[in-house]
């Protein structure tokens, strides 16, 4: 209450992208005061640090503008990344309330396998290609490069150090298969610091907290 006390409507307004809204939209109620529930969670949570997309940046700063407004000194740092799309086909950015084409960092091997077989991935389609975003932000960043042993009849060896669409399906480079080896592969490779929260019993117990406030 203090938060939406402290903020005129338009400043709140602004923040209703996380609700994949716009400041044109006719908001409801419940719309314009969830912001205001999302910066407080952030103080509820006691966290020093706000790692989350680009959709919630906006709250972010509303959470840093509120601590001026209370004379509060320690700020939560915020720490804004790219959000990458569900795995089926339209979806913008990938969520919980959709654990078939979302990848969690506690997945199973072949959970994540199976997710990403079955993502969107078309062939010698570059527009709306889920698993370029993959290969863009997450393979190329880790690895700086990506190799496949492929048949003579698909070219043999490819090799790329770095990402550029010439190498995407729609401009005559990998195959379908090849992105979907690749990504599957790798991906479970990054994904390999779950196993400081399955192994250490403080690390466990912060990610079950977690799920106690996200689910």
């Amino acid at each position: 209450m203090d938060i939406a006390r402290k903020n005129k409507l338009p400043r709140i307004t602004r923040c209703v992208q996380i609700m994949a809204c716009s400041e044109q939209d006719e908001l409801t109620a419940a719309q314009i005061f969830y912001p205001c529930m999302q910066c407080t969670d952030i103080f509820f949570l006691k966290a020093d640090i706000c790692q989350l997309g680009m959709d919630q940046w906006k709250v972010n700063v509303l959470v840093r503008e509120y601590c001026d407004d209370i004379k509060r000194k320690n700020k939560p740092i915020i720490l804004s990344h790219h959000m990458l799309p569900g795995l089926r086909q339209g979806q913008e950015k990938m969520s919980k309330s959709d654990p078939s084409s979302s990848i969690f960092m506690e997945d199973e091997e072949a959970e994540v396998n199976l997710k990403i077989k079955v993502a969107y991935c078309p062939p010698m389609v570059v527009e709306g290609n889920q698993c370029l975003e993959y290969l863009k932000y997450i393979i190329f960043p880790w690895f700086h490069e990506f190799k496949v042993e492929c048949g003579p009849d698909n070219g043999g060896e490819k090799d790329d150090h770095g990402f550029s669409y010439s190498n995407t399906p729609g401009n005559g480079g990998l195959l379908f298969v090849h992105f979907i080896i690749i990504i599957m592969t790798s991906t479970f490779v990054v994904l390999s610091a779950r196993d400081h929260f399955k192994n250490d019993p403080a690390a466990k117990e912060l990610l079950k907290r977690g799920y106690k406030f996200t689910r």
